[in-house]
């Protein structure tokens, strides 16, 4: 914003400068001013209103780019939350599948608390910070749940649910 009251400033200035360049111009033609003085007086006119036009065909290309850039983010958002209400209920229907697994191999309320917390990509001490438990128990839920899941240990009890999606 501040750069328009410049930019404003400066295009006032200038054109100021070419008006009264302009017109004192005018009068030294009328009194017969050598040619060296009525050209740089008329560079200097021609010149501020070249820089007033630069600068008013700089200010509407920001303009444009600025309403474009507009465009694009809230274009990016409705796509963005499209591809939310997608990723959602793909999100829901993971965590069914998981929730449904946890059942099947008998895992206890805390050993899939413990895994879901696994799952997430939490370590072992993260865990039992989270759950307030020390991390020996933990260590040991997370053992019950690699055996009673038949698998080897985290990596494959990650790998399991994750492994066909790639």
């Amino acid at each position: 914003m501040l750069q328009s009251y410049k930019e404003t400033a400066l295009v006032l200035v200038l054109l100021l400068v070419g008006v009264s360049s302009g017109m004192d111009l005018y009068t030294d033609l009328s009194h017969g001013a050598s040619f060296s003085h009525v050209f740089k007086e008329g560079l200097i006119a021609f010149l501020a209103l070249i820089l007033v036009v630069w600068i008013l065909y700089e200010q509407r290309q920001q303009l444009a780019q600025i309403l474009n850039l507009k465009a694009e983010l809230v274009q990016s958002e409705q796509q963005a939350s499209k591809a939310n209400s997608y990723v959602i209920t793909a999100r829901k229907q993971l965590s069914e599948v998981i929730s449904k697994q946890f059942e099947e191999w008998g895992l206890s309320s805390s050993e899939r608390e413990v895994g879901w917390l696994l799952l997430k990509g939490f370590s072992l001490k993260e865990v039992s910070a989270i759950r307030e438990t020390h991390e020996k128990t933990v260590r040991q839920q997370a053992s019950a749940i690699y055996k009673k899941s038949g698998l080897s240990g985290r990596h494959a009890f990650s790998a399991w649910f994750i492994e066909d999606l790639l």
